[in-house]
């Protein structure tokens, strides 16, 4: 069995020694041109987030059976051409239990609503630059204020924890799947009122077809005015053109993303939200590194590698099973 691993760097050395005593392993690092002759022989391909597996993909590794991401979004892969090809798709969808220990994208979110309220890029940049001058960086405190978590799921509930230890009051919108008990202090209410009365709105959710463009020029409009805004679920779920919008006329004091829409594409740093960025403070990206930490990755691709290992077993098992049964 040959396992190609798209993107190597800092892989799990514990995952890494599972897969070794089962397979034959290919640590790579590979650029899309380079996949696309690298994956010809492949029988399981291994990505993050950077790798974007499309029809293309696919058709260059007819030998694939098993596709492997670390990631609970899946929309860096054509699935329905995974499906049509029969190659399997092993993610972190749905692995509860698990995910309840991965806090990288969650602590993020609380990194990303402190450095936007005391305003830590700027203020760091101007010690870097010779400057020491406290009184042009007078920011906020989050006591007291109002925390909006739109989709209380897994790291919703998480961040909302995170904010309520800072004093915060958490509002928060969620979906009939998620139980809200009254020990999680949290007032569940709709879309419309969270945004009337957030100081600080933050957004988790998947992205599907109902929460693709969730954000877009009316709900700006609603939101409290001088709010911040915190993204680190999908870039696809927030309309760029209008949070810039909001950010440029006052209505949003700030905003601070660790996801943009279409963030593989090429041209990205020539968008008009970016330009903002690179030369206004109260618009911080940062390059969708939420669970991009040491133990985030160690535990899912150690996780993933026993799923991995499992599923070939038991695919090899079922396989000379149908042998047995049709040998003379």
């Amino acid at each position: 069995m040959k396992v190609l691993l798209a993107e190597s760097e800092g892989f799990s050395a514990a995952a890494l020694r599972r897969l070794r005593a089962r397979a034959e392993v290919i640590e790579a690092d590979l650029r899309r041109h380079e996949l696309l002759d690298a994956v010809a022989d492949a029988e399981v391909l291994w990505v993050r987030l950077r790798t974007q597996i499309d029809r293309e993909v696919f058709a260059a590794a007819p030998g694939l059976r098993v596709l492997v991401s670390n990631t609970t979004g899946l929309n860096h892969i054509d699935l329905d051409e995974a499906r049509t090809r029969g190659v399997h798709v092993i993610s972190l969808r749905g692995e509860v239990e698990l995910l309840r220990t991965v806090r990288g994208t969650a602590e993020l979110t609380l990194g990303l609503a402190l450095a936007l309220v005391r305003q830590l890029p700027a203020a760091t940049a101007h010690v870097v630059q010779g400057g020491w001058n406290r009184y042009q960086f007078k920011g906020h405190d989050l006591y007291e204020k109002t925390a909006g978590i739109v989709g209380y799921g897994r790291l919703g509930r998480i961040v909302a924890s995170y904010f309520r230890a800072l004093g915060m009051r958490v509002v928060a919108t969620t979906r009939d799947t998620d139980p809200v008990s009254p020990s999680d202090r949290v007032d569940v209410i709709p879309l419309d009122a969270l945004l009337r009365e957030a100081d600080l709105v933050s957004v988790h959710v998947d992205l599907n077809p109902e929460t693709r463009g969730m954000f877009g020029p009316d709900q700006f409009a609603a939101i409290k005015p001088g709010a911040w805004f915190v993204n680190t679920s999908r870039g696809e779920v927030v309309d760029e053109m209008a949070l810039l919008a909001a950010l440029t006329s006052g209505r949003l004091r700030g905003a601070a993303l660790d996801v943009v829409s279409d963030e593989l594409s090429p041209g990205l740093h020539q968008r008009p939200l970016m330009r903002y960025a690179a030369t206004h403070d109260n618009l911080l990206v940062t390059p969708h590194i939420g669970g991009y930490t040491f133990e985030s990755l160690a535990r899912t691709e150690d996780h993933l590698a026993g799923r991995l290992l499992d599923y070939l077993e038991l695919t090899t098992r079922q396989s000379v099973a149908v042998t047995d049964v049709v040998r003379p």
